[in-house]
């Protein structure tokens, strides 16, 4: 494998990446970042050929992450999850993650509290729900706990509902009522929260809710 450098071209499919041929043949790829520093009648050894494309491999996976953090925050388990689909090897997604959790970009905590703010601002949901779907997400069960710390289920509830009522309007009160309860326990909140927000929207007094229903609030 070991060679001399005699050419150094742009790939045309990737202007980022130079093709590196040794000896005449093309040998391999590299970012653009990795071979600035080679020349034309550079003698590469096997060992820093396979430096080279140790740190290509790196610089690969790392902007990978990149590009997939520029569309949403990540927890580091699905970080770590769709860089071994794209198969990448463990010790080079370690590497990666431990470089981007130093410079802040990969952070379970900082993923959750994102994620509480945006679901809460959006459709409010309880507690439970939440911590199901950063668990989903993989988040560290700390960040979990400390995102959810200051959550108040009856303020959540009762700010779920008034944003509900108003595609409620034109219903009979009773099944007004009932799609009411519906929505708020499918978004996690208990019975005893569920019954606290209709007392608090004069709701409580139009009969009880349908037959059948308290599983879905415990």
């Amino acid at each position: 494998m070991a060679g001399t450098i005699t050419a150094l071209k742009a790939l045309r499919r990737d202007r980022a990446r130079v093709a590196v041929f040794l000896d005449g043949e093309e040998s391999f790829s590299l970012a653009l970042i990795h071979a600035l520093w080679l020349k034309v009648g550079q003698t590469l050894s096997d060992n820093e050929i396979d430096a080279l494309r140790a740190s290509d491999t790196l610089e690969k996976a790392r902007q990978r992450v990149i590009g997939l953090l520029e569309y949403r925050p990540r927890t580091v388990q699905e970080v770590r999850q769709r860089l071994a689909r794209a198969g990448v090897d463990e010790a080079t997604s370690g590497k990666v993650i431990d470089e981007l959790r130093e410079a802040g970009l990969l952070d379970d905590r900082a993923f959750a509290d994102a994620w509480v703010e945006s679901r809460l601002r959006a459709n409010p949901r309880g507690k439970r729900m939440l911590a199901w779907e950063l668990r989903r997400k993989g988040a560290a069960p700390d960040a979990v706990s400390a995102a959810l710390s200051g959550i108040d289920d009856s303020v959540a509830a009762l700010a779920a509902a008034r944003k509900r009522l108003p595609r409620l309007d034109g219903l009979e009160a009773r099944e007004r009522r009932q799609k009411l309860i519906e929505h708020l326990a499918r978004n996690g909140f208990s019975y005893t929260i569920i019954e606290d927000v209709l007392a608090k929207l004069a709701l409580a007094d139009e009969g009880p809710p349908d037959e059948g229903k308290d599983e879905a609030w415990t």
